[in-house]
């Protein structure tokens, strides 16, 4: 019997793979930046709107080449005679940084106690701190006053510390949990081998591997509290006042002063834009971490 040749434009063609589709990305590509820039126009708005008058801020359609100034920002940090910003901003820094600290240093045991070393139904357990974040706020928030007002706590910056830490702790175990589920067992069990305890494996073994995840985490957590606005408003004054409450007082009877507002609202989102922006990489790694197999 005579073989049947097969022709060579068969062989050279057989089992190569396909070239990637060009179109398709370009498609993609062209939606994210399209979408990026939705996102981007409004915080670009503001802070040119932030350098106008007030005349010009407030002219209908918009005066795109009207004469830049400092005025909204010498007017919000009290130049002329207003209300400092600085301590309603260091009481949401230091509200913001305490309450997360906290999250952290109990919802990584709490994690681990879920992941790595899980306890009996913990899916159960996950579902019960997820839950308490189904209460409205509203609903607490007259127990939480009369509380407060009782035992001598209103107008307290470490009041508020306690709450964000109780409403930021359920979410930040619900992530940790994911996170320090890619953590190796074999890892642990060979520092439980050299005698290592349990302090000493979430600080020099689980933390080191879980710091994408646990800087996601904290940043999140951070955002939540530097942005909180009702139990500020509701349980501060003078004394424990924060930023977005100091916002609102822009906010008069004479009318809305758009220049000074969107001054005010630049500089109070600069802290939350430049720890996003600081900790981009490990964000984008710890929202993805487990994504991929």
């Amino acid at each position: 019997m005579t073989a049947t040749a097969v022709p060579a434009r068969t062989r050279s063609t057989e089992g190569t793979p396909p070239g990637p589709r060009r179109p398709r990305g370009r498609g993609l590509g062209l939606v994210a930046w399209l979408a990026a820039v939705v996102f981007f126009l409004p915080i670009a708005w503001m802070a040119l709107t932030s350098f106008h008058s007030e005349e010009d801020a407030a002219t209908n359609p918009p005066s795109f080449g009207a004469a830049l100034t400092l005025d909204g920002y010498r007017e919000f940090f009290g130049t002329g005679g207003g209300a400092s910003p600085w301590p309603a901003l260091i009481n949401s820094t230091v509200a913001s940084l305490a309450s997360t600290l906290l999250v952290l240093l109990l919802a990584l045991p709490a994690a681990y106690a879920l992941s790595i070393r899980p306890v009996k139904k913990w899916t159960d357990v996950l579902f019960f701190f997820l839950s308490t974040k189904m209460l409205p706020i509203v609903a607490g928030l007259l127990p939480i006053y009369l509380f407060a007002k009782n035992t001598g706590m209103l107008d307290n910056i470490w009041l508020l510390v306690i709450l964000y830490t109780s409403m930021n702790l359920p979410i930040a175990v619900w992530m940790m949990q994911s996170f320090l589920s890619e953590v190796p067992v074999a890892i642990i069990e060979a520092a439980q081998i050299d005698g290592a305890k349990l302090p000493t494996i979430l600080a020099r073994v689980v933390a080191p591997i879980a710091l994408p995840g646990i800087a996601a985490t904290a940043l999140i957590c951070f955002i939540f509290s530097w942005n909180e606005l009702l139990f500020a408003r509701v349980l501060t004054g003078v004394v424990a006042e924060t930023a977005p409450v100091f916002l609102t007082g822009f906010i008069t009877s004479q009318g809305l002063f758009l220049a000074k507002v969107c001054a005010a609202s630049l500089v109070v989102s600069l802290p939350v834009l430049a720890a996003g922006f600081a900790a981009q990489d490990k964000l984008v790694q710890g929202l993805s971490l487990g994504a991929v197999k």
